[in-house]
């Protein structure tokens, strides 16, 4: 039983929680824990949709507003002296800024990119269908860069060879270039995103 009860306290500690700066974006997602642990230091404030309304909770009004709804379910925390209901979106008190981050070169960031579809025929593909093709040859000098790989299918690649595309008759569809890093982009295709989160995710679409 105890046991059993450790394995639920650990499931609910890898609930996944939004993150918002001060100006309402969207910046990151934490766990459970990481979350009580901002709320308890006074660095965030639980965001909770009430009726329509947000409505904004320290973390001891969020303990007494928790106590007052609790009804043990899986949406809270237990402890020895409370029922704690589980965040899902809190928002920094004083970070106001995006955050800068690159988006990794390899292979599946180039397939994410191209959309999984091949560069020069057009048609999308599994990713075993799939392979990677230097626009211009690196016999020809050409750099294993963002501008100069793309997604290709395994007869468009054989196809081409080491050849310049002109060469070997055939044209991309679209030229290569480095994505723009968009803040949660696997959050928008995340199974366990809540659907709380929508609203800060994509606010025009729902406006």
């Amino acid at each position: 039983m105890q046991f059993k009860r450790l394995l639920q306290v650990e499931a609910v500690l890898t609930r996944q929680v939004l993150v918002l700066n001060r100006c309402w974006q969207a910046v990151n997602v934490v766990g459970v824990k990481r979350a009580f642990s901002l709320l308890v230091q006074g660095h965030a404030d639980v965001i909770h949709q009430e009726e329509g309304d947000f409505q904004l909770y320290d973390f001891d009004q969020w303990v007494d507003s928790s106590n007052l709804l609790g009804d043990g379910g899986p949406e809270y925390l237990h402890t020895i002296n409370h029922l704690i209901r589980l965040p899902k979106v809190i928002i920094l008190k004083v970070f106001d800024r995006l955050p800068i981050k690159e988006v990794k070169f390899h292979r599946n960031n180039i397939y994410d990119r191209d959309k999984h579809r091949c560069q020069y025929c057009g048609n999308q593909f599994i990713e075993n269908e799939l392979n990677l093709d230097h626009v211009i040859p690196r016999h020809h000098g050409g750099r294993t860069s963002w501008e100069n790989v793309v997604t290709s299918c395994i007869r468009c690649n054989s196809k081409k060879a080491d050849r310049l595309p002109h060469e070997a008759g055939m044209r991309l569809i679209r030229k290569p270039a480095k994505p723009k890093w968009r803040p949660f982009v696997s959050v928008a295709e995340n199974k366990e995103k809540n659907s709380s989160w929508d609203y800060f995710l994509n606010p025009l679409k729902l406006s």
